[in-house]
């Protein structure tokens, strides 16, 4: 079953809303393709600072040089790479000392998608570790910079979180490795964290604020990069036939992150049939999206297996 968690007041939030940015920063995790560039763009036309986190330091140099031609904010990049924690930790340093004034959002947009199995170096599986873990990582590393800004952190789940499933007892799947298994689970654990999150905030007074998004059925590069071999074949004859534009896609990264209607807590998407794509509301989450015995779960496993404690950053109480 599928309900929706918030009513926003609007049914179909456009690009057009956004006030002027100026003097607002904006961090975004693979924010040099896809989903990610298409929402620096929005940002960036808005004369947003913006911030690109991304592994591979050419694209992002070429990302750069189309933002600079956008709007009168500032562009910068940092590298990063979501699958190490080492790096997000490294990462995490070099944003401190470069952007000590603090962020108004964080986007969690960076991923990959249906992999075949594979191991990080910290022992994890690639998918979990890349579109939650690390990102659990870093905001909690980067807090207090969001914090200075009584910003946002932003969670990009997706559809695929509807028939996924957290396996708190093998949650790198090593008894039953697929593609498709891992990839709902981590689309499933970024919805779940981003509530969380939303309830220990509250619970802490905590002037930041969290929201989850998703883009719906949009191409981008992940759907040639990551499945392999019959998954590969069929989004090539889906995406042409079915599949909106990264720009559709990251209309609600841009409402979650900077759109002044957006609410703490809300889920926001395509509202069309099967959420793949139409216009930009309130979306529906699962029920085991909002199952908080198993969000604590996930939460506290994350927490060490990443090695962050997030009661260094929000009180004690805000764990119950």
């Amino acid at each position: 079953m599928a309900q929706r968690i918030a009513d926003s007041g609007f049914a179909n939030w456009t690009p057009d809303r956004l006030p002027d940015l100026t003097g607002k920063r904006y961090l975004i995790t693979g924010g040099n393709a896809g989903l990610g560039f298409e929402a620096a763009k929005m940002l960036a036309t808005e004369n947003a600072d913006i911030v690109i986190a991304s592994r591979n330091t050419e694209k992002a140099r070429t990302a750069i040089a189309e933002l600079d031609k956008l709007g009168a904010g500032t562009i910068g990049a940092v590298a990063l790479d979501l699958s190490s924690m080492e790096n997000v930790r490294r990462a995490a340093e070099d944003i401190r000392g470069r952007y000590e004034g603090g962020f108004d959002a964080v986007i969690n947009n960076a991923g990959v998608m249906q992999t075949p199995e594979t191991r990080t170096a910290d022992g994890f599986e690639l998918q979990l570790a890349t579109n939650h873990l690390g990102h659990f990582l870093l905001n909690g590393l980067l807090f207090d910079l969001v914090e200075k800004r009584r910003g946002r952190i932003v969670a990009v789940s997706s559809i695929a979180h509807k028939p996924g499933q957290i396996w708190l007892d093998d949650l790198m799947l090593t008894k039953n490795y697929n593609p498709s298994r891992a990839y709902c689970q981590s689309k499933l654990a970024n919805l779940m964290y981003a509530l969380e999150l939303d309830r220990r905030l509250k619970a802490a007074g905590s002037k930041v604020t969290a929201y989850a998004c998703h883009p719906g059925y949009a191409a981008t590069a992940l759907q040639s990069t990551g499945p392999r071999g019959l998954l590969n074949m069929v989004y090539k004859v889906f995406n042409p036939l079915f599949a909106q534009s990264a720009t559709a896609g990251a209309v609600p990264l841009v409402l979650a992150a900077a759109g002044t209607e957006a609410v703490p807590g809300a889920y926001y998407g395509p509202t069309g049939p099967g959420d793949a794509r139409g216009k930009v509301s309130d979306s529906v989450v699962t029920d085991a999206a909002l199952d908080e015995k198993v969000a604590r779960g996930l939460w506290e496993q994350s927490e060490k297996l990443v090695g962050f404690d997030w009661s260094t950053v929000l009180p004690a109480h805000a764990r119950a």
